[in-house]
């Protein structure tokens, strides 16, 4: 059974986690290059997520 997409609730969600989380570490921590590199594919993963929730809202968005 193949694996459902999160909802747009739980993407927008996560992404705010994210963004507290990646704060926080970057205020507090001291990354290594491999956590920061870490750190940069989430939130990159995390943008895409975002990217993809506000096209769809915008293609539903009526034009004019």
């Amino acid at each position: 059974m193949p694996l459902r997409k999160p909802s747009k609730g739980l993407q927008l969600g996560m992404a705010d986690g994210l963004l507290d989380h990646a704060d926080a570490l970057l205020t507090e921590h001291r990354l290594t290059g491999e956590e920061l590199r870490y750190l940069a594919r989430r939130l990159s993963e995390s943008l895409r997520d975002v990217k993809r929730v506000a096209d769809s809202r915008g293609a539903r968005l009526p034009s004019g």
